[in-house]
């Protein structure tokens, strides 16, 4: 089977290898939807080959991990808002993702599924269409998906593995806490891993089984170890990255329509992964 790059080359005669490289590598090349960078990538006669023209770019603080008709897959940058705010509208993953599938004015091409904080990186799914969002959010709502994140934290957990549990209620200063009360809270599971442990830091691995807002953040501060930078949980502690320590990592489910299992993952960002414990 010939390699992606031999494939490129016939479609493209006139460019160079060096420049069908560069595509490569500016993610503007998908192989049956899903991102391809490789250049030695195989390519059977039953794969499609779809390459985007530069005017097809997203924003850089989006990456397309898979798209299909039904849904959009995307790494996003922290810093980022995923849908709009009070005071922010057009500068989110959802208003990007709308002008790169050229909506018109007040028309949507993407729907809201899950949502990520502003400061949090990583793997998060929009629908393309009314049908998969419903689908899709009824997927996240009985749990159905499988949802991993990274975290770095101050301290280090009392024991190498673990489950939270509480009741998480907003307070009318929009601060997320776990409450006594059971009938004014929503359950909240959070199962953490230690992955490494250093002096003053540790790497943890964290799976949910609910999704509440900020849940990570609190439950970790609330064990009296909250993420680094973390302006709002873990005020007053040092801040050696100028961003919230936390990246979604993994994301896996069933396609609602093509019934097959998926899964995702978005790289760790270097900020993180060279963080020094």
């Amino acid at each position: 089977m010939p390699a992606l790059l031999d494939v490129l080359q016939k479609r493209f005669p006139e460019s160079s290898r060096t420049t069908l490289r560069q595509i490569l590598q500016n993610d503007r090349v998908r192989v049956n939807g899903v991102v391809e960078r490789s250049a030695k990538r195989e390519i059977g006669p039953q794969d499609r080959v779809e390459v985007r023209s530069k005017l097809d770019t997203l924003d850089a603080r989006l990456r397309i991990l898979y798209e299909d008709e039904d849904l959009v897959v995307v790494d996003k940058a922290a810093g980022l808002l995923t849908v709009a705010s009070a005071t922010e509208r057009g500068q989110t993953a959802e208003a990007l993702l709308n002008a790169f599938y050229k909506a018109r004015p007040g028309e949507s091409r993407v729907h809201i599924v899950q949502r990520l904080d502003r400061d949090t990186s990583g793997v998060i799914v929009f629908a393309r269409n009314l049908d998969m969002r419903d689908r899709l959010q009824e997927l996240f709502a009985t749990h159905d998906i499988e949802r991993l994140y990274v975290a770095i934290i101050h301290g280090a957990m009392p024991q190498r593995s673990g489950t939270i549990r509480s009741f998480l209620a907003e307070d009318d200063d929009l601060r997320v806490r776990s409450i006594a009360d059971p009938a004014r809270g929503k359950e909240a599971i959070t199962h953490y891993r230690v992955v490494r442990k250093g002096e003053q830091y540790s790497v943890l691995e964290v799976t949910l089984e609910t999704g509440r807002r900020n849940q990570i953040r609190v439950h970790l501060s609330e064990a009296g170890h909250p993420i680094v930078g973390d302006a709002m949980y873990g005020r007053g502690l040092p801040d050696r990255l100028g961003r919230l320590a936390l990246h979604a990592r993994d994301l896996g489910f069933v396609h609602p329509r093509t019934k097959k299992r998926m899964s995702f993952k978005a790289p760790v960002p270097d900020e993180l992964a060279d963080f020094r414990l």
